[in-house]
């Protein structure tokens, strides 16, 4: 079914509160959640609550944690995310990352004890949106990564996003990316959709590529339960570019803010206990540098060069960052949000153990 927005959103928030969140932060994560999906990152949005309950029945999620500035000095600050989801303390961290920025014309907040935000790009619009340039990187609850000429993986999927502002006649610049091929949960949505993966994205023990969604599951989660000790192969994930970006997301988003880091934590920690996940927010205010309508003019320029350039396929125009994601949303608020029936099956169990009713409409 393609599912309205509306009432994807109602069912995350039903869930949600119903699980113990508090109003306010179950309505920011709802929002997330579902901007996620509209813009087409099926593996980041309503999909998530199968993993966000398993995490609540383990104990590891505080589902009441309000998140609370703990550290504040001038243009830099440190939320604690109370051991919640990891949309609201983000969305708290930006917000105030924007506001230092105004002031200070930069703004650099973390997040400590969190966990999964979702798509990183949420929140670096948020500073584009207030005419900023913003940066989010994170750490990583999985253990994906496979380090130049190791055999086994250590680091996570370490996503990073970047925004840019344009003027007002062209969308911001949104990279949005994480640091492996492919970041992990994208497997899953595969694997709901009954679909096999692109060859490249998971190898099994001999290094052969795995295009069976079903197979790559059992690689990509199990292995993430299973610490370091690999169940598969290494992935082919993004070689040592990928690797050095992941390093420099975690060293932002993890070391420098006081999280964890996965291969250690994993050795200590017990079945009930948050995953200590950080967050790395920063936001420029262009005006620091020059003018707003100097910068904006030169980004137009480059916009339209690029646009400009001519495609190998006149029928597929060159695109920049953010656009397939534009688009997506543009078509999903018409159609509805896909909900293929293995998914749709898994919420409605979500809903009756959560004790609300399945709400989810057709558009």
């Amino acid at each position: 079914m393609n599912a309205t927005h509306e009432s994807v959103r109602a069912q995350i928030l039903a869930v949600l509160t119903a699980w113990g969140s508090p109003k306010h932060n179950a309505e920011v994560t709802a929002e997330v959640m579902v901007e996620t999906d509209l813009m087409g990152v099926d593996s980041h949005g309503i999909s998530m609550l199968m993993s966000y309950e398993e995490m609540l029945k383990l104990g590891q999620l505080r589902i009441a944690g309000e998140p609370r500035v703990i550290r504040d000095f001038a243009a830099t600050a440190l939320v604690d995310g109370a051991g919640g989801l990891g949309h609201p303390a983000a969305v708290m961290a930006m917000k105030l990352a924007v506001e230092k920025a105004r002031t200070f014309g930069v703004g650099t907040v973390g997040v400590v004890n969190s966990h999964h935000f979702g798509a990183a790009g949420f929140y670096s619009r948020i500073a584009s949106k207030a005419g900023l340039l913003g940066l989010v990187t994170s750490s990583a609850r999985g253990i994906l990564m496979v380090p130049t000429r190791a055999s086994v993986p250590v680091l996570g999927t370490n996503p990073i996003s970047f925004a840019a502002p344009a003027g007002p006649d062209h969308e911001a610049v949104v990279l949005d990316m994480a640091t492996t091929t492919v970041a992990g949960n994208k497997v899953k949505v595969y694997h709901l959709n009954d679909k096999p993966i692109p060859e490249g994205w998971v190898q099994d023990e001999a290094g052969q590529p795995v295009t069976d969604s079903h197979v790559a599951m059992d690689y990509v989660f199990k292995r993430r339960e299973g610490g370091i000790t690999p169940v598969g192969g290494p992935e082919t994930l993004g070689g040592h570019k990928g690797y050095g970006l992941a390093l420099m997301a975690h060293i932002l988003g993890g070391t420098l803010v006081g999280a964890s880091f996965s291969p250690i934590r994993n050795l200590t920690q017990k079945k009930d206990e948050p995953n200590n996940i950080g967050h790395f927010m920063l936001a420029v205010d262009p005006r620091a540098f020059r003018d707003m309508e100097e910068y904006t003019a030169d980004l137009d320029a480059v916009i339209d060069v690029l646009h400009g350039t001519e495609a190998t396929d006149p029928a597929k125009p060159v695109l920049l960052p953010g656009e397939p994601e534009k688009f997506s949303r543009d078509k999903r608020l018409k159609d509805g949000i896909p909900i293929p029936a293995s998914l749709e099956t898994l919420i409605q169990g979500i809903a009756e153990r959560a004790g609300v009713a399945y709400v989810l409409q057709g558009a």
